[in-house]
C-alpha cells in the first residue's frame, strides 16, 4: 500500500531569500520579483524542481534573490546555460532572467537559437534601454537620438524591437508587460509560466537613476489606456478610455487607426494568438509608440514539439536500439587520433 504525501502549500515568502537585495531604490526590478514569488507558489512545481539562471546586469542578481536554486552566469550566456541544464535535467523548471543588454547585444546569439529550438524555459527580458549596472551607457534598445555617457550627442542606430527578434525567430510563446502593471504583470508571467516550449516575456522595466519615465506612456494609470492596446484572445483592437479607437488593415495590408463609431465592427483587426503564421503577431510587434498605439500582453501562443523533448525522445529511441552508452568506449573509439 503507498502513501502519497501532499506537497506542502507554499507562500511567497517561502520563496524569499535571505539575501538583501541591492537594487536602486524604487527600481522596477522590485515590483518583478514580487509578482514572480506571487506566482511560484501556485504552479504546482516543488521549489526545489525550480531553477533560475541569470547572465550579466542589474535583473541578472535576481537568482540571489528568490529561494530557489539559481545560476549567475555570464554575460550573455544564461539562454545557453540554461538550455544545457534543461537538456541534462528535463523534470526542472528552468527560468531565464535577462536585460536587453545581456540578451540583445552579447548574448542575442544564444537568445535567438534557444527561442527557435523552442527549448522548455521561460525567458524574462527586463528592457529598460540601458546599461543601468555600469551607469548609463545607450543599449540596443535605447530609441534613436538618446543621449547618454556613450552617446552625448544622440545615438545614431536604430533600436532593436525584442518582441520582433523573438516572433522573427519562431517564437511560440512571446509577451509583454509592464514592471508596475501588478495585475497584467502577473496575468502574463502565469501564462508564460504554464506554456510548453520556449516563454519570452519582454518587461519594461523603470531605471529610474538612469533612464527614468521611459515607459510612462504605458505605465501611467491617467493615460495608458489611450498608447496601449490590451491584446485580449478574439477580441478586436481597440484602445482609449471607452475602447472608442481601433486599429483596421488598410488597402496595403497596414494597421491604421479609425473611430470605432465609424465603421462596422466586423471591419476591425481582431487579435489571434494563435495564428500559425507569426505575421499578425509580428505585425503587432512593429506597432510602436509614438508612432502608434503600443500592443501589451500575449502576442503568440502556439503549440509547437520542444528542442527538449525531441532530444530526450531520441535518447530513449536510440537506447532501445543500441543498449547505453558507454563514455569510456566512445573516447577510446575509432574516431580518435594520436597528435605528435
Amino acid at each position: 500500500m503507498s502513501t502519497i504525501t501532499p506537497l506542502p502549500v507554499l507562500t511567497p515568502k517561502d520563496f524569499a531569500s535571505d539575501q538583501e537585495i541591492r537594487w536602486c531604490p524604487r527600481c522596477g526590478d522590485y515590483s518583478i520579483l514580487a509578482q514572480v514569488k506571487k506566482i511560484l507558489p501556485t504552479l504546482g512545481v516543488p521549489r526545489e524542481k525550480f531553477v533560475f539562471v541569470s547572465g550579466i546586469g542589474c535583473s541578472s542578481r535576481f537568482p540571489y534573490y528568490l529561494n530557489t536554486y539559481g545560476v549567475h552566469g555570464i554575460h550573455g550566456r544564461a539562454p545557453a546555460i540554461a538550455t544545457g541544464l534543461k537538456l541534462s535535467r528535463p523534470d526542472l523548471q528552468v527560468w531565464v532572467i535577462t536585460g536587453d543588454g545581456d540578451a540583445l547585444s552579447i548574448g542575442g546569439n544564444h537568445l535567438l537559437h534557444a527561442i527557435r529550438r523552442n527549448v522548455n524555459l521561460k525567458i524574462l527580458l527586463f528592457n529598460n534601454q540601458i546599461y543601468g549596472l555600469t551607469k548609463g551607457q545607450y543599449s540596443p534598445t535605447s530609441p534613436q537620438g538618446q543621449k547618454t555617457k556613450s552617446t552625448p550627442f544622440g545615438a545614431v542606430d536604430r533600436p532593436l524591437s525584442p518582441l520582433s527578434v523573438a516572433i522573427g525567430a519562431g517564437a511560440t510563446f512571446a509577451a509583454r508587460s509592464v514592471d508596475v502593471d501588478i495585475q497584467h504583470l502577473t496575468m502574463v508571467l502565469e501564462r508564460a509560466a504554464h506554456h510548453e516550449g520556449t516563454a519570452f516575456v519582454e518587461v519594461y522595466q523603470d531605471c529610474n537613476v538612469f533612464n527614468t519615465g521611459a515607459f510612462e506612456y504605458a505605465s501611467d494609470k491617467a493615460t495608458k489606456n489611450e498608447h496601449c492596446i490590451y491584446l485580449e484572445q478574439g477580441k478586436p483592437l481597440v484602445f482609449g478610455k471607452q475602447g472608442e479607437r481601433g486599429v483596421r488593415l488598410n488597402g496595403k495590408g497596414l494597421p491604421e487607426i479609425v473611430d470605432v463609431a465609424s465603421i462596422a465592427s466586423d471591419d476591425l483587426l481582431f487579435h489571434d494568438e494563435q495564428a500559425d503564421d507569426p505575421s499578425h503577431a509580428f505585425r503587432l510587434a512593429q506597432m510602436r509608440w509614438p508612432l502608434s498605439p503600443e500592443p501589451m500582453g500575449v502576442f503568440r501562443a502556439v503549440s509547437r514539439p520542444t528542442f527538449d523533448g525531441a532530444v530526450v525522445q531520441q535518447v530513449q529511441d536510440v537506447e532501445a536500439k543500441l543498449g547505453p552508452g558507454n563514455l569510456d568506449e566512445l573516447f577510446a573509439g575509432a574516431e580518435t587520433w594520436e597528435v605528435v
